[in-house]
């Protein structure tokens, strides 16, 4: 069993190395797709093709990050550094990465202390999961203090939300990261309770 522990950890290890080595070829790519743009030389349809380029580079940027994040915790090295947050802030900062059409936010805050970058994403992810996977147009992300409602939640979506059935990265290191900062994430019916620490 301990052979298997420290393959997972040299595993995470490669991980993490292969997401530091992604990084500069992908600012390049996104560098310099963004110079273009600002040439303002090109007719249609190059420079939606310009577009459409940066903005996949800026996803899979936020994917190597997600999948550093995700290296870091299964090998034991993450260590967030923790800031005063607003439950509240963190619901809305979700609906507006997301839309708030697809994403309403309401009720009342408390201040946690939690790595504030990785939390908004996990809470953003955790949404956006439940939309996709629960075939929904909307979902609700309530503040109830220190703790987050998301609903609805289907069944579909349920065990991907949890981190259980593994077919949605964002929701995935979701659940990983909120855990390893001390909070917890418990399905009641159609509502998934996120616990801040």
């Amino acid at each position: 069993m301990a052979g298997n522990a420290t393959e997972d950890t040299e595993f995470a290890r490669l991980v993490m190395l292969a997401c530091h080595d992604l990084r500069t070829p992908l600012a390049t790519v996104l560098g310099f797709t963004q110079t273009l743009a600002r040439l303002d030389q090109f007719e249609e349809p190059a420079s939606r093709y310009l577009e459409m380029i940066g903005a996949a580079s800026g996803q899979l940027g936020e994917l190597v990050d997600e999948l550093a994040l995700g290296a870091r915790i299964e090998a034991g090295r993450y260590e967030p550094v923790r800031e005063q947050l607003d439950t509240l802030e963190l619901a809305r900062a979700a609906a507006e990465h997301l839309g708030e059409d697809r994403v309403a936010a309401d009720g009342e805050g408390a201040s946690v202390e939690v790595d504030v970058a990785a939390t908004k994403r996990a809470v953003a992810a955790l949404a956006r999961c439940a939309l996709r996977h629960g075939g929904l147009e909307q979902v609700t992300l309530t503040a109830r203090g220190r703790e987050l409602e998301l609903a609805p939640v289907t069944t579909a979506a349920a065990p991907v939300l949890l981190g259980e059935d593994l077919r949605d990265l964002g929701a995935a290191i979701a659940v990983r990261q909120l855990r390893a900062q001390g909070g917890s994430l418990e399905l009641d019916g159609e509502t998934l309770r996120i616990r801040l620490a």
